[in-house]
């Protein structure tokens, strides 16, 4: 460029910044009818959504001539744009409603980099709007940043990756980022080199500080990328782990913060999870923990662990990473319940982390349930709090010990009033945690006073299938440990209804809920009468074919209990006078399908289904199907199991099927009479009784 060409540039540059100035002395210090008449041409005819002010008009000004200029007169002017406060709605609306936002989209196209890092230090600030963020996307803005990602300027990659951390928080703009190839393109610019990760900001020079800047920036727009599943799944597929494994080691803090925030959204996916644990994040995970002046990494830290630790080798990792302690230490600080996101992700972690055994004997140590039970003393705490804590004192509570620790703890009374919440995970953990009471005697004792069993029972008519299932569950040992059970559960004005009723429900958990509940009740035989009245029976025989393991073992015990009562025996067998005709099949008795229960692998259908053909052994009818059924060689060999409750079971079946067939032996020799001939004739006369 020769001296002329500069001299003209310059020239022009100061014509705009002069124009500029006098326009704007001109707005402050009073307007003409011609400035007037022009503002009207740049204002759209709809009134504005926000106050007017001066800076309105001359942002606008700005834009009129960022139209027309040549580059170097460009710049000038979004350095000038930039000076204003572009994240105000008024600035905003100048910009919009004038046509800034496709000017500035445009620019993107230019061969000019002053140009290019002038128009994107201006979007990044206007994407923080979520308006703005849209019409960007409509505008087909999400293209170019991609395309302006493989520009070998380290400046403008930045700036790209920061506009696009921003626009990328809507779904349509994440989506077009995916479209356009953009997650390969950021993947690529996390590798950096671990020296330059792991030595301290002061060390490093310019060109390795800019580098390590380019990654923070990369992994903040893949942050933003991450909030939809199919991104993370390319994220994978373009090999961001063990970048992301390589970023979470970084001694700074600006790069681990966004990196563990995506870490924590992909965690969501099943592969990724595997993917983290195999690369051995959770170590550096773990020690993020106690990170005390990032409140913000120890959340997505907790809530990474909280997502992976459904499986078991994770939850080792954790616990052999000394990852326990620290959980317990936050859910113990006062400062955390300040922190709702941060205390949900806390109380998830250890929920997650208690399925383990050998992590709750160290959380027994910590005296977890204790400090779990104090924050459910807030009765405003988060929903989500809430249910995190009462799956993790389930999990405990699986231990006999800690039945006892909760009822010392006075937790019992808290669980109780939580079951007039409307919070579908917390009601699915609540009754859980009460099941695991009510095998402790003193604190089914505490229920009973609480009323407890009525508001378990009322939760079968929520609308969650998950709901139902777990307070079907839950029913059982409350029922089984009541002081009269029989009397309590008749005092359930439509209860017994309700709960056979059920038996409809499409789903297999509550399915099997149901069965467990009713085999308790038909122990007592009043309310084996009423169940059988609501036809309870035909109910159960639609249920036998079943595949599903879960639901065998409860069914049979079902069917067991209730053949005490009047006909049911013979109802659940006889072929030819009760038949039950479904939509796809006709199914006639419950016998010969259960007797393929006793094929099954699992021993604990074998004990329940032998119960249960031991109760329908009693009817002669029932003996004769058993047996042409085949359920003699599946008994023989139950009766050689080392289980007691099976062993009884079988040999009292086999002991009516061999009493049924020593009378019909008997019945038969009487029945048939010595024959007798004549010497003269050698006919043979033969009498039948």
């Amino acid at each position: 460029m020769d001296e002329e060409e500069v001299e003209v540039i310059d020239e022009s540059v100061k014509c705009v910044i002069r124009e500029v100035i006098v326009e704007e002395h001109s707005d402050s210090g009073g307007s003409s009818d011609s400035a007037s008449l022009s503002d009207e041409e740049i204002v759209k005819k709809e009134k504005p959504k926000h106050a007017i002010t001066p800076e309105y008009w001359h942002i606008q000004k700005l834009i009129k001539y960022l139209k027309t200029g040549n580059p170097a007169a460009t710049v000038v002017i979004l350095c000038c744009l930039k000076d204003h406060d572009l994240t105000t709605g008024v600035n905003q609306q100048a910009i919009q409603e004038i046509g800034g936002l496709e000017i500035l989209i445009n620019l993107l196209e230019t061969t000019d980099l002053k140009c290019k890092l002038g128009a994107l230090g201006v979007l990044t600030e206007l994407a923080q709007n979520e308006d703005i963020r849209r019409a960007l996307a409509d505008l087909g803005g999400i293209d170019l940043l991609v395309k302006n990602l493989t520009e070998p300027a380290r400046d403008l990659k930045i700036l790209v990756a920061e506009t696009i951390y921003n626009v990328a928080q809507i779904k349509k703009a994440r989506i077009e980022v995916r479209k356009c190839g953009g997650i390969p393109k950021l993947v690529d610019l996390l590798d950096v080199k671990e020296e330059y990760l792991t030595t301290p900001e002061e060390k490093l020079s310019p060109d390795e500080q800019e580098l390590v800047n380019i990654a923070k920036a990369a992994v903040r727009a893949l942050w933003s990328v991450s909030k939809t599943k199919k991104n993370v799944r390319v994220m994978m597929n373009s090999g961001s782990v063990p970048l992301l494994a390589r970023l979470l080691k970084s001694v700074h803090m600006s790069v681990v913060v966004p990196t563990t925030g995506t870490i924590s959204q992909c965690a969501d996916d099943i592969n990724y999870q595997l993917a983290i644990q195999t690369e051995g994040m959770v170590v550096d995970i773990v020690k993020h923990l106690s990170a005390e002046e990032y409140p913000a990494l120890r959340r997505y830290c907790a809530e990474t662990i909280f997502k992976c630790a459904e499986n078991s080798i994770t939850r080792d990792m954790v616990r052999k990473s000394g990852g326990l302690d620290p959980l317990v230490n936050m859910a113990r600080n006062p400062k955390t319940k300040e922190d709702k996101p941060l205390l949900a992700a806390v109380t998830g972690a250890i929920w997650k982390s208690a399925i383990s055994p050998e992590n709750v004997q160290r959380f027994d140590q910590l005296k977890t349930v204790e400090i779990l039970v104090k924050l459910l003393e807030n009765v405003e705490e988060d929903e989500d709090v809430l249910s995190n804590v009462v799956g993790a004192l389930h999990e405990c509570l699986k231990f006999e010990h800690n039945r006892s620790t909760l009822r010392r703890a006075e937790g019992i009374p808290h669980l109780v009033n939580l079951l007039n919440y409307t919070y579908v995970p917390l009601l699915v953990n609540v009754p859980k945690v009460l099941k695991e009471s009510a095998e402790d005697e003193s604190s089914m004792r505490i229920i009973e006073e609480l009323d407890g069993v009525r508001l378990i029972w009322s939760l079968l008519k929520n609308d969650s299938p998950k709901v139902q299932a777990s307070a079907a569950w839950s029913l059982v040992p409350c029922i089984k440990y009541a002081t009269d059970s029989g009397e309590m559960v008749r005092c359930f004005v439509g209860g017994l209804e309700l709960l056979v009723n059920l038996l409809k429900s499409p789903d297999i958990h509550v399915l099997a809920g149901v069965c467990a509940a009713i085999a308790e009740v038909a122990t007592d035989i009043e309310n084996l009468a009423v169940i059988t009245d609501y036809g309870v029976i035909p109910m159960l025989v639609n249920l036998v074919e079943t595949e599903n393991v879960e639901l065998r073992e409860p069914l049979a015990k079902a069917i067991a209990y209730c053949c005490a009562w009047g006909s049911n025996c013979k109802m659940f067998g006889r072929q030819g006078n009760y038949k039950i005709i479904t939509a796809k099949k006709t199914m006639l008795g419950a016998i010969t399908p259960l007797v393929q229960y006793m094929a099954d692998s699992d021993p604990n259908v074998h004990r329940t289904t032998a119960l249960a053909l031991f109760h329908l052994s009693q009817n002669a009818f029932n003996c004769v199907t058993m047996h042409e059924s085949g359920v003699v060689p599946f008994l023989l060999k139950a009766i050689s199991s080392t289980d007691h409750k099976l062993q009884d079971a079988a040999a009292g079946c086999l002991a009516n099927i061999r009493k049924l067939a020593l009378e019909a032996e008997t019945v038969h020799l009487i029945r048939r009479k010595p024959t007798s001939t004549s010497e003269d004739d050698t006919t043979t006369v033969t009498t039948e009784a």
